[in-house]
């Protein structure tokens, strides 16, 4: 059976493979810091890692290239660590497993880590070949992008000082991105009293899974469902219907995935539950029916469980299904000038309630900072009315498009000449680093490019094998063509 080192260019497919060895989940990257500081040192570059974690890598120029622009390659380390329901794997531990489907590069129930895996291997190769030609090189591979950008927002001045900033964390070939969205994490948190269950009351823990989840940004737009708020409309009904209480609810665990899965544990009477069940299987059959279109088929069961102890209050069970219901979520607007690009939107990403404790997680994003302001406020107002305490932290904002820059015009000429056709130039709904990073080093030209990949930040996440080539020999491409630094 084939395996991903046998796939071409191998000096690209070698390194990614490394990279699914190491494990590198957001948060735990004491592992892949290692390996990535051994690594430079084992090719004789200059390697380092600074304050917040990154890891940099200088390179000086070939023979006739010194009065090049100085390049910085820039990717992040970390992945999203999703997995499916049924998978076992510590993401802290265990290998990714990939296997080949057709033109694609999958993993075995889990994420695949190609974001931004695939942008480390290609900086890799680049720094281990000596026989490329090139100017200057700095590579700036960050940490902790996935969770907040961690790593960009740590970057000190002078750590890196580089003219051209390559981003190579975009997600589809022959495309070159000029601006992105910013963002900001919001959340909404309550304590509360619980209160003691009626013992004449059965318990049933209802599961919500098998949707396709995937990235917050890129995706957002794709009309997938969100596992917390179908949960909601659930919640809703049996609760005016069926005297409903709430025990605990967990749906979602990263702010820029989608929510796939959600787990409510409820009370009711006795003598309701066969109506209770009904319901759960109307719900899944609704469902399915309104969202085949976009999903895989939904699973949405119930089964009986040790009636517990304690439960959330009457009042607070109201206000917290109430707020999550009414809560905004997905695509609020177009860019006008660019419509059919996400210029606003929100993810209601994370919701955990029970053990006396409420805490609503979002990321919002916008490339209009006056509009994700907006937004923001109006999910405050929303969980605020609801008695939660609410914060708004980690906001950075959007990159600003550059029409007129000059590693643009190169890199679209230089695409052309190699593949015989002009790549697309977009602004992204996504967080990228560029304009975290630009305004450490001012005056950088930034370009974000990358190969194809398809639903990262879930399980279904996969790289499409014939993008890998065309990405790498443009990379290459661009780096024996940079501008001479004036």
């Amino acid at each position: 059976m084939s395996t991903i080192l046998s796939l071409a260019p191998q000096n690209v497919w070698k390194h990614f493979y490394s990279l699914t060895q190491v494990p590198r989940p957001s948060g735990h990257l004491k592992k892949i810091q290692e390996f990535l500081l051994n690594f430079g040192k084992s090719i004789g570059v200059e390697t380092f890692q600074d304050e917040a974690g990154n890891i940099i890598y200088r390179k000086p120029a070939t023979p006739g290239m010194e009065n090049r622009k100085k390049v910085i390659l820039q990717s992040h380390m970390d992945m999203v660590p999703q997995k499916n329901n049924d998978t076992v794997h510590d993401f802290e531990n265990d290998p990714i497993q990939t296997y080949i489907d057709g033109d694609w590069v999958k993993a075995k129930g889990t994420t695949l880590g190609a974001d931004n895996g695939m942008g480390v291997a290609a900086i890799m190769a680049v720094l281990e070949d000596n026989t490329l030609k090139h100017g200057p090189l700095e590579a700036l591979i960050t940490a902790d992008e996935e969770t907040g950008m961690f790593g960009a927002f740590g970057l000190k001045p002078g750590t890196v000082d580089g003219d051209i900033l390559l981003n190579l964390d975009s997600e589809e070939e022959g495309e070159l991105y000029i601006g992105c969205a910013g963002g900001e994490d919001l959340t909404a948190t309550l304590e509360y009293k619980e209160v003691e269950t009626d013992p004449d009351d059965i318990a049933l823990k209802v599961t919500l899974k098998g949707l396709r989840g995937g990235h917050s940004g890129l995706e957002i737009n794709e009309g997938r469902a969100n596992a917390n708020k179908l949960m909601a409309r659930f919640m809703n009904q049996v609760i005016a219907y069926d005297e409903a209480c709430l025990v605990s609810w967990q749906g979602g665990n990263m702010r820029n995935a989608i929510p796939r899965e959600c787990e409510v544990v409820i009370t009711i009477p006795a003598e309701e539950e066969a109506d209770v069940m009904e319901y759960v299987q109307e719900c899944e059959t609704l469902w399915n029916e309104e969202y085949h279109v976009h999903e895989t088929p939904i699973s949405f069961k119930a089964e009986r469980v040790e009636l517990p102890a304690m439960m959330v209050p009457d009042e607070i069970r109201d206000n917290l299904v109430d707020a999550i219901y009414a809560c905004q979520n997905g695509v609020s607007r177009m860019i006008p000038t660019i419509p059919d690009t996400v210029e606003t939107s929100s993810n209601l990403a994370i919701v955990t309630i029970g053990g006396g404790k409420a805490e609503i997680k979002i990321l919002t994003r916008s490339s209009r900072d006056s509009m994700k302001d907006y937004l923001n406020t109006s999910l405050e107002s929303c969980f605020s009315m609801a008695g939660m305490e609410v914060t708004r932290t980690g906001g950075y904002s959007g990159w600003e498009p550059n029409v007129d820059s000059p590693i643009l015009k190169a890199m679209k000429e230089s695409y052309k000449a190699q593949f015989g056709k002009e790549p697309e130039v977009k602004v992204i709904h996504a967080g990228l680093e560029c304009g975290i990073i630009g305004a450490v080093v001012p005056g950088l030209d930034m370009i974000s490019f990358g190969p194809t990949l398809r639903s990262p930040h879930s399980p279904d996440e996969r790289c499409y094998i014939p993008s890998v080539a065309k990405f790498y020999d443009f990379v290459v491409a661009t780096l024996g063509n940079t501008p001479v630094k004036e």
